[in-house]
């Protein structure tokens, strides 16, 4: 085994690290939203959340002496990628804070398939019958998780779907953002939207502000840590390895909420999810090891017809 070798492997191990460490962080950020809800309105909740993680990242900006605009924040993609953060985060907050923990994180897990099968759609990535095929089996797996027609159905189990999609949207409109903006850059603006989705929200619910107690003001803090230290280790995992090897360690999400759900919140795992969950984890590592198959192809080796 050659030094490259073993430096490659022991980045990838890194890698993974900070990948469960984010994915745990993101699921502590969902317990704390949760926990808020119950005390708070949505609308309130997602504004200091939102100014929270602005505050934060314009900290950064102001640190490391970037300017905290630049013409690009304004480009088309990013206009998309504003709209889809605003849809995401507030859809995906109402199905932590009205449905199970664990049943949301778990639609969440699709987000990967959905990115797949839009940058096809819109990039003109090639996607061949096997991976749309994974993408199919997976969105299978959501349907499993729902239900719909059964009697434990309910139509609040779509606010999970509707926020996974707004995500989706969001990934993919950051990959047609400008290469000129900056982590930092995105996430500032990323919280911005998260505020303008509490105002607009606000204003639809017509639901008065309420005053934090210590406590909430405790959850809130907790919420807006764990939500900015879950960025920065997704940002350290992206850059640290191979993608390939880093990326289905975003999985861990799930066994973090569940876990969360069932100890915390006293949910229980219903063999749905197990089943729903199972589709949507196996369909998401094909798609990616399929993709990293694609990749490592000998360049001068022909390419099977739809074979990716």
């Amino acid at each position: 085994m050659t030094a490259a070798t073993i430096d490659n492997r022991r980045a990838n191990l890194i890698g993974g690290l900070w990948m469960i460490a984010s994915m745990a962080a993101f699921a502590f950020e969902d317990v704390f939203i949760k926990a808020a809800s119950k005390t708070l309105p949505i609308g309130e909740i997602l504004m200091l959340f939102g100014l929270g993680g602005a505050i934060t990242f314009a900290s950064v900006l102001i640190i490391n002496k970037e300017p905290l605009f630049v013409p690009d924040v304004i480009s088309p993609p990013m206009r998309a990628r504003a709209g889809f953060e605003i849809g995401g985060r507030l859809f995906y907050v109402l199905a932590i804070s009205l449905t199970p923990l664990s049943a949301a994180t778990v639609i969440l897990q699709a987000t990967p398939l959905v990115v797949v099968a839009g940058a096809a759609l819109f990039f003109g990535e090639q996607v061949g019958w096997r991976r749309w095929t994974a993408i199919i089996i997976g969105m299978v797996g959501v349907i499993v998780i729902i239900r719909p027609g059964a009697d434990s159905f309910s139509l609040l189990s779509i606010l999970a779907i509707l926020g996974m999609l707004g995500f989706a949207g969001r990934d993919l409109a950051s990959r047609a953002a400008p290469k000129s903006l900056s982590t930092a850059i995105l996430g500032l603006y990323g919280f911005l939207a998260v505020i303008v989705a509490g105002i607009l929200f606000s204003l639809y619910q017509r639901v008065p502000l309420v005053g934090l107690s210590t406590e909430t003001l405790l959850i809130l803090a907790g919420s807006i840590i764990a939500g900015v230290s879950g960025y920065a280790c997704l940002m350290k995992a992206m850059r640290t390895g191979e993608v390939s090897a880093v990326t289905p360690f975003r999985y861990s999400r799930l066994l973090f909420g569940i876990a969360c759900g069932i100890v915390l919140f006293g949910e229980t795992l219903t063999l749905s999810m197990i089943i729903g969950s199972g589709l949507i984890v196996v369909s998401g590592m094909f798609i990616m090891a399929r993709s990293r198959d694609m990749k490592i192809k000998p360049a001068g080796t022909k390419k099977p017809r739809a074979e990716n």
